[in-house]
């Protein structure tokens, strides 16, 4: 699916903005962390927000761009090309998606106090889902809790690799709150200000030696005696892995065509070092068979996976999204797969600066290995496809 018309001039003043004044802020970042840039990424936000080039996935009259799925997607693929690029246009994960799922499920009251505020880029939010004690490829299997007191809910419990939760205002919390219940009827999800008593930001983990800050971070959390209000309960009892689920068909679109853009950016940078860097005198490293085999390798994987995505948010505007859980599935694990094996060849590729920040490929090899676990395993993807393909011809395979 190409880009329309409106979205190809989009696509081309973005770019303009990505390599004028987005990407001359990698190295500082990628030498000395988040926080050195945070004052340019601030005054980059408030200017992309003044210009109307805000939240381009979010309804227009809501302060978005008004973007539907399978044309987000293409921007989604150019503002992957830098790991600043999301952000810059308030459009990163996580807040992509608890902007989603806040206008499909919260009450006028919560949008006002939650959504509005995040929606503007005033605020940042996160979601609690995974936690230490249990294995994250088992999501109804949890220990936190939240239980009725009188009109509050009394929360309790543990969380960790949630993403951005550094300088976040508010959290989305999966909590049991009846233990008895279906499997999938046993967690409702919570909106937790994290100014709220008893709220604990333990640490920020580090990512293969790498701490990160704010936005740019993974925390570890905890929630002791939290006592939160009737009106903290998004959507209904028992409703949060519907919600959660939800949640994730977009969120997974999004994920693939950042990573689309990442590959894209990695095969451009292998493809410039191959171009130019002499091996001997008058010798290019690209006049080498095998360096050319690789790049037409990646090439084509790289465009194949893109086709894939936009096919499958063309569906998502047409189908029930519950409808399309295999293709979700096929271009979760297949495009997390592609993303590791381009930014492992162009560091290859690269030798030795491939590795160093000097280069971003380190940092996606760093961060982006994540792909393949966080939002369903490789494996659980893998599964939900097989099982599927196997009833058709008559081998039905229970949980």
């Amino acid at each position: 699916m190409q880009p329309s018309a409106d979205t190809s001039d989009l696509l081309q003043r973005l770019r303009g903005l990505l390599e004028a004044h987005i990407l001359p802020l990698e190295p500082r970042f990628l030498q000395e962390g988040p926080t050195s840039v945070a004052a340019e990424l601030a005054a980059l936000r408030q200017a992309h927000r003044s210009a109307k080039l805000w939240a381009p996935h979010f309804p227009r009259a809501a302060g978005g761009m008004g973007l539907p799925l399978s044309q987000f997607a293409h921007v989604s693929e150019l503002l992957g090309r830098s790991p600043l690029g999301h952000y810059c246009f308030n459009c990163q994960s996580p807040d992509v998606g608890n902007m989603e799922i806040l206008a499909l499920h919260a009450t006028p009251a919560q949008k006002r106090r939650f959504l509005a505020p995040l929606v503007a880029g005033d605020i940042r939010s996160c979601f609690a889902m995974t936690e230490p004690e249990h294995a994250g490829s088992n999501p109804v299997w949890m220990s936190t809790t939240a239980q009725r007191q009188g009109h509050a809910w009394v929360l309790n419990g543990h969380k960790w690799f949630v993403t951005a939760a550094d300088g976040a205002d508010f959290v989305l919390v999966m909590a049991i709150t009846d233990p008895e219940a279906e499997r999938y009827r046993r967690a409702s999800l919570f909106l937790v200000p994290t100014a709220t008593d008893g709220y604990e930001q333990v640490r920020r983990i580090r990512i293969m030696g790498e701490e990160g800050a704010g936005w740019f971070s993974h925390s570890e959390l905890r929630f002791h005696d939290c006592r939160l209000p009737p009106d903290a309960l998004l959507g209904s009892v028992g409703a949060g892995f519907a919600l959660a689920q939800e949640r994730l068909g977009p969120g997974r679109i999004h994920h693939c065509m950042r990573w689309i853009g990442i590959c894209a950016r990695a095969l451009d940078i292998m493809c410039e070092h191959a171009a130019t860097r002499e091996i001997a005198p008058g010798r290019k490293l690209g006049m080498r068979q095998s360096i050319q085999h690789t790049i037409a390798e990646c090439r084509a994987e790289v465009d194949a996976a893109r086709l894939l995505v936009l096919h499958t948010a063309g569906q998502m505007e047409i189908q029930d999204p519950a409808a399309l859980r295999v293709p979700i599935s096929i271009i979760k694990f297949h495009v997390a797969g592609v993303l590791q094996r381009v930014v492992d060849k162009a560091i290859q590729a690269l030798g030795a600066v491939g590795v160093s920040e000097d280069r971003v490929l380190s940092y996606w090899y760093r961060h982006e290995r994540c792909a393949r676990i966080y939002d369903g395993t490789d494996e659980v993807h893998k599964t939900v496809v097989a099982r599927a393909m196997l009833a058709e011809h008559g081998l039905a395979i229970s949980l």
